[in-house]
């Protein structure tokens, strides 16, 4: 992995943990940032399990990081009937690390150059841009789906496959109203947050990809802590590019 605190202009800060050694804790860390960024919202329990590790021990490690901005706490969201108690919380990677991860250090040239070709070639511009850019990964994904068969779902599992190669930390599972496909971090999550072209642009993508009309659920770049595509059981015959995104969360 290069060395991202050089190339961001930040010096690497490690926070000294009561009776673990600099380098065993900058280490932890590092695993601790790379899970969240796999996994999404998860909690300290979640992430002790994973590493081997007591809650005191996590505690010590996420207190560091949210002194330090590295990742914000909150309240787990549960969905249906839930027991006695306030929810868990969770912890999600901020902008900042996720940064630090090696993936946005030409987001402000990259945001810069969309606004330059809004402003003097409009929306419909910045779309075609949006989806030449993704051309090459479809290509790529598809190359390595080419032993996936029809079924939708089966599909997906291979794209999420596909996707983490390209660096997106991506999952498909089944759900009760078909499947689901995850993308635990976004490569363009800064630049996207201004310009949805390339989130739509990347959903026609799963959505040709899959075989199958997409419905897109929440987005990193909407302040989302995953990009999610819901696919529907009863998959509907595409005619074109059929792309939904719909907003559950606002």
């Amino acid at each position: 992995m290069k060395n991202v605190a050089a190339l961001s202009g930040h010096p690497p800060v490690t926070v000294p943990v009561t009776g673990v050694p600099p380098s065993a804790d900058l280490s932890t860390r590092d695993r601790v940032t790379q899970l969240l960024l796999e996994r999404g919202a998860t909690t300290a329990a979640q992430l002790g399990s994973a590493l081997g590790l007591s809650p005191a021990a996590i505690r010590r490690h996420l207190d560091a990081m949210l002194a330090d901005g590295d990742v914000v706490a909150r309240e787990q969201v549960v969905r249906g009937s839930r027991g006695r108690g306030r929810p868990a919380k969770v912890f999600l990677l901020t902008d900042a690390a996720r940064g630090r991860c090696g993936t946005h250090h030409y987001d402000n040239m990259a945001t810069e150059a969309l606004r330059w070709i809004a402003r003097y070639g409009g929306s419909e511009a910045v779309t075609a841009f949006a989806a030449e850019q993704v051309v090459a990964l479809e290509a790529r994904c598809r190359a390595a789906m080419e032993d996936a068969g029809d079924d939708p779902l089966a599909r997906a599992e291979a794209l999420a496959t596909a996707l983490t190669a390209e660096g997106y930390a991506a999952n498909a599972s089944t759900i009760a109203s078909g499947g689901q496909l995850c993308q635990h971090h976004c490569p363009v999550a800064h630049v996207a947050a201004e310009f949805p072209q390339l989130c739509e642009a990347e959903t026609g993508v799963i959505s040709r990809l899959i075989g199958t009309h997409v419905q897109r659920l929440a987005t990193i770049a909407h302040g989302d802590g995953v990009c999610t595509t819901h696919i529907p059981a009863q998959p509907r015959v595409q005619s074109g590019n059929t792309v939904t995104t719909v907003r559950t969360d606002r």
